[in-house]
């Protein structure tokens, strides 16, 4: 009798996790352990990347997201793990040989594959099969010393009409069921057919019943005869084929290599097996209606997740370079959110963002429009004037210019297209309610144009993340991965730039690590009551907002009027007593060393000195970076795009022109550029560049602005070709 495994089973010590996750992500272990370790003790993963550099060993934002994603996935590996492990042993079913092979299980797919024939089974023909007493049948056929004949005569002893096995052949196909299914369920095998469909499967999908003419799905054209390898198919590709399903415009499967899968059931059934006639029934069954169906769902759904994961991270790339836009800054703009029918609304706000005036002008009468729009101009001096992309913008732009340049004695400011995508979300939500009050909701869109101008992200953390549309497919991936990782990229961007705590927003706020909306909210009922904070110290007078928020939020929260020189600058309020005793040193005051050259150069040569258990070389050289360029802003400086004049619809653009354009998109398969015609032309990824590009990323960034030229336009599907090549081939 065999020895009764254990099944006792605990999560992995921190030591043995941090050194699996460091190995399987080339990490080193000490950096890895600390990342950990402050993960586990709440810190934040902006507080970590930016003020704990010499625990991580300098682990970057993406490293240590990585870090702290792979612990969580081994964690959960290892829960699931020690649930098989207690369930299979409840069913006496542990053996040592499956107890070490769950236990060696790298993976959670590894796991399921060996916990499927004890998992809680819904009633399937092999399942009813043995209900009816006919697994004794299988199990002489599975041993392999009865052939057909001797089979068929035992088969007679199964025959009940009471039991619903009616006749010989009912008992036969019970057992046949039976062994189907537990073919089907052999962990090795499936690990096989898996790899076989993954490396030979092929993704086909053709057009749905009555859908090929259908101009409703015109768009998906390209697919409607399509066959790509499982093993290459882009993302993008996969979740524009899921889309036209999901639409009712095509119908898509992946064929696997069927006799390849059937020749290896066949070795697995048959061996030295006696039954051969019937074993053959078996694994042509089990290969067709169990496994290969079973296995083609699961490698279905692992397309699925990597083109999740795949789209996922090319929005959050992209939202990031979408929020750390170049600010125009603290000047007053004029905001217009275009419009034909309901108007033009126009909105002036200051040059910190509060509302002056507000109006609507309407296109179809060009003097009134002109009149009522350099009164505005006169009478609030705006320094830059920002109309919204959308529906009408360009006709809206050349009334502003043609009203400005025929004004005199008026310094016409710089006219901007601003990308508004999200603004009527905006307009309509409880926070525009909030901030707006007295404002019509169509004039809250014209506030957001203006103040995106000033400062992207203080406006853009407003808005849902997947509102913006700066992605691909946003509405088909794994919603909660995907707010996940772009509210991640959020925070990750406005701690990066750093925070004025006394006129942020309660959304811009909320973002600021170990803050959060509640703490958010509390700070700004402290400024609005007791006036605005003094110094980063009376943030610790925030109703709570305790030590452990104020020291994951102080560096990132800047108080330009503080009463301490540094509480303007990124230097964590934990360094303030390191950069004293730096400022003693050079008998200077610490006021004295912000934004001066000469002084820190002369911290420079002496940095040793101040090296300390916890404030190594990178936090030192963090410090002075700071002190060299204090409260610096990370952003590009702003620079107005501009377009042509005299295009302003796709039916302007002819092949070979030449434009200046706007970045709005970039996605795996190249990049959607605003040339000014309402509808935004594709650069391929084959015409990034003049040499082979992989990933566009490496070429172009959300905001970036580029010159094309115009390839073809297709007005009827509404596509514009475009290239950056040099010289691009027609």
């Amino acid at each position: 009798m065999s020895p009764t495994p254990t099944t006792s089973h605990s999560p992995p010590d921190p030591s043995t996790l941090a050194r699996r996750v460091a190995r399987e992500l080339s990490l080193a272990v000490p950096g890895v352990a600390g990342a950990l370790a402050l993960f586990r003790d709440g810190a934040t993963l902006p507080f970590i990347a930016r003020y704990r550099k010499e625990a991580t060993g300098g682990l970057d934002e993406i490293e240590l997201r990585d870090v702290r994603d792979r612990a969580a996935y081994i964690e959960e590996l290892e829960g699931r793990r020690g649930v098989i492990l207690e369930s299979v042993a409840e069913q006496g079913a542990l053996t040592p040989a499956l107890e070490k092979a769950i236990r060696d299980a790298a993976s959670k797919q590894e796991l399921e594959d060996l916990y499927l024939p004890y998992r809680p089974r819904r009633r399937t023909r092999g399942v009813m099969a043995i209900e009816r007493g006919l697994e004794p049948l299988a199990d002489l056929i599975w041993a392999g010393r009865a052939g057909d004949g001797a089979v068929r005569r035992a088969a007679a002893d199964f025959v009940n009409p009471d039991q619903e096995v009616a006749e010989l052949e009912d008992a036969l196909q019970g057992a046949r069921d039976i062994l189907a299914e537990r073919v089907a369920e052999d962990a090795p095998l499936r690990r096989t057919v898996r790899e076989r469909i993954r490396r030979e499967g092929m993704v086909v999908s053709r057009a749905a019943r009555g859908k090929k003419d259908d101009p409703s799905a015109a768009r998906f054209r390209d697919y409607f005869d399509h066959s790509e390898p499982v093993r290459s198919i882009p993302s993008h590709r996969m979740l524009a084929i899921r889309r036209g399903e999901a639409e009712g415009a095509l119908k898509w499967t992946i064929e696997g290599p069927d006799e390849a899968i059937l020749s290896r059931v066949q070795q697995l059934v048959l061996g030295n097996r006696a039954a051969s006639g019937i074993l053959r029934e078996v694994a042509a069954d089990a290969a067709a209606r169990v496994l290969t169906p079973s296995v083609l769902s699961e490698v279905s759904a692992e397309l699925k997740e990597k083109a999740d994961a795949e789209a996922i991270r090319v929005f959050g790339e992209n939202m990031e370079q979408l929020l750390l836009q170049p600010p125009a800054g603290e000047r007053p703009v004029l905001g217009l959110d275009p419009g034909f029918r309901t108007g033009v609304k126009v909105a002036m706000v200051s040059a910190t963002g509060g509302v002056v005036a507000t109006d609507a002008l309407y296109l179809h009468q060009p003097d009134r429009f002109a009149r009522g729009l350099l009164e505005l101009v006169r009478r609030y001096r705006p320094e830059l004037i920002a109309v919204g992309n959308g529906t009408a913008s360009r006709e809206t732009e050349q009334a502003v210019r043609e009203a400005l340049r025929d004004a005199d004695g008026i310094a016409a400011p710089p006219v901007v297209l601003v990308n508004e995508a999200g603004a009527s979300v905006y307009s309509a939500s409880e926070l525009a309610r909030d901030e707006l009050p007295e404002l019509d909701v169509s004039l809250r869109g014209a506030v957001s144009i203006a103040r995106r101008l000033q400062d992207p992200l203080a406006e853009l953390v407003k808005i849902d993340p997947r509102s913006i549309g700066v992605g691909q497919y946003q509405h088909d991936v794994h919603q909660p991965s995907l707010r996940q990782r772009l509210d991640e990229t959020v925070e990750l961007c406005v701690n990066r730039v750093g925070v004025e705590v006394n006129t942020a927003s309660p959304a811009l706020l909320a973002y600021v690590a170990g803050i959060g909306p509640s703490l958010a909210e509390k700070i700004v009922e402290r400024r609005e009551s007791s006036g605005k904070l003094r110094s980063r110290r009376e943030l610790l007078a925030v109703p709570r907002l305790g030590p452990k928020a104020f020291e994951q939020s102080a560096g990132f929260l800047r108080i330009r009027d503080s009463t301490h020189p540094l509480d303007r600058t990124a230097v964590h309020p934990e360094r303030y007593p390191l950069v004293e005793r730096m400022a003693r040193d050079l008998d200077r005051s610490v006021a004295s060393l912000i934004d001066d050259d000469e002084g820190v150069r002369a911290l420079e040569g002496r940095l040793e000195r101040y090296v300390s258990g916890d404030a190594g070389l990178p936090t030192l050289e963090d410090i002075l970076e700071e002190l060299r360029r204090p409260g610096r802003d990370p952003r590009e400086a702003f620079e107005a795009p501009s377009f042509r004049e005299d295009i302003r619809t796709p039916s302007d653009l002819k092949p070979g022109m030449r434009l200046q354009g706007v970045v709005t998109n970039v996605v795996a398969f190249g990049a959607f550029v605003d040339v000014g015609v309402h509808q935004d032309g594709l650069v391929h990824i084959s015409q990034l560049a003049d040499r082979f590009v992989k990933d566009p990323a490496e070429v172009v960034r959300v905001g970036q602005r580029v010159s094309v030229t115009v390839l073809a336009v297709d007005l009827d599907r509404n596509r514009i070709g475009l290239s950056m090549k040099a010289a691009p081939e027609g």
